[in-house]
């Protein structure tokens, strides 16, 4: 059975650190960066040694969301951030859902053909103009466009044979502050947050999407702890009134939103106890010993969380040889650049 512990590796290649830990029984995946990249052969023998230590394999995901979150580019397609569909949507919506599907697809198959099971996509924060964090990640404005733009992009995912993970729960847009390097709060009462930002939520899980990240966010109306380590949040409202049944993963424990719970080993225990199934641990080698020992002893994985979390292994991968020379493959790139060249893209397109 895999571990509930999600963590990252240094370089291009495993060294027996790397290794030692991703054997480890509490660690269960690996999220992949920009610096662990050098070639589109030297990633696919990556994942494949990665894939090797362990059986049942550990679960491997990168953020390959497009615009300025996209993690690997020299090999694969620049995709454009969402922002770009919520536009053309504006213009022609029919369109704007075909090359979401189409983008969701491309992504999708790309990571695939290399042997990554998951990126963490897509984003379903509103953009409400606040937040710099989310900006041009996010679809629109309008909950129920995003909605409508997120299932056509998961639908392209699903195709390619890589479920989804909706973000941030249950939402990141409305608040200035980055979780990243502060502890945001937003200090609307439920009821706002249900009637725009939980929509698009409340949508996918309806439409079955298979995970979802909570937010590094405090809603001091709701509850005093960030949402990511609230049974309020995750248990009576996720899990009990929107009836999300798949994966809850926490987004990274080491992010500056995480601190007000404790440290790093109180951060994990918690996240887990009120509700998360995977928790993720990034750039941090020490503390993530520290926290695999720890919930070695003190946290056994349920049947309910493994079984959601093996849902999420990868399927239907071709080569990327075979990829290359899909005329669906062609057609989408295609598209792609023919519709974002116009000057509805966002310029962090191409922004590193």
């Amino acid at each position: 059975m895999l571990g509930s512990l999600m963590v990252d590796i240094a370089g291009t290649v495993l060294v027996a650190d790397d290794i030692a830990l991703l054997q480890h029984p509490a660690v269960g995946g690996v999220i992949l960066f920009t610096r662990n990249f050098e070639s589109l052969m030297q990633l696919e023998q990556l994942v494949s040694a990665i894939k090797a230590l362990r059986s049942p394999p550990l679960l491997v995901a990168v953020d390959q969301e497009g615009g300025r979150v996209q993690r690997f580019r020299e090999g694969f397609t620049q995709l454009p951030p969402m922002r770009a569909f919520g536009k053309l949507h504006d213009h022609n919506a029919q369109q704007a859902l075909s090359l979401a599907s189409e983008c969701g697809w491309l992504m999708a198959s790309e990571i695939r053909s290399i042997g990554i099971d998951i990126s963490f996509a897509p984003v379903l924060d509103i953009d409400q103009g606040i937040s710099t964090v989310i900006g041009s990640r996010a679809f629109h404005r309008d909950p129920h466009i995003t909605g409508l733009l997120a299932e056509a992009f998961v639908k392209g995912m699903s195709q390619a044979g890589m479920m989804a993970t909706g973000k941030h729960f249950p939402g990141h847009g409305s608040i200035t502050a980055d979780s990243h390097t502060d502890m945001p709060v937003d200090k609307r009462p439920l009821q706002e947050i249900e009637e725009l930002d939980l929509l698009p939520f409340r949508y996918m899980i309806q439409a079955g999407i298979h995970a979802i990240m909570m937010a590094h966010v405090i809603y001091p109306q709701i509850d005093k702890l960030p949402a990511g380590f609230s049974p309020v949040w995750i248990t009576e409202i996720l899990r009990g009134r929107l009836g999300f049944n798949g994966a809850v993963f926490s987004d990274d424990l080491a992010m500056q939103g995480a601190a007000v719970v404790g440290d790093f080993v109180q951060r994990a225990l918690i996240a887990l106890q009120n509700g998360c199934d995977m928790i993720l641990l990034c750039n941090q080698r020490k503390a993530a010993w520290q926290v695999a020992d720890e919930l070695e002893q003190q946290h056994q994985v349920t049947p309910d969380a493994s079984m959601r979390i093996a849902l999420l292994y990868g399927h239907k991968a071709i080569s990327r040889e075979a990829l290359v020379v899909l005329p669906r493959w062609q057609t989408a790139r295609q598209q792609l650049a023919k519709s974002f060249n116009s000057g509805l893209a966002e310029p962090d397109w191409f922004d590193t």
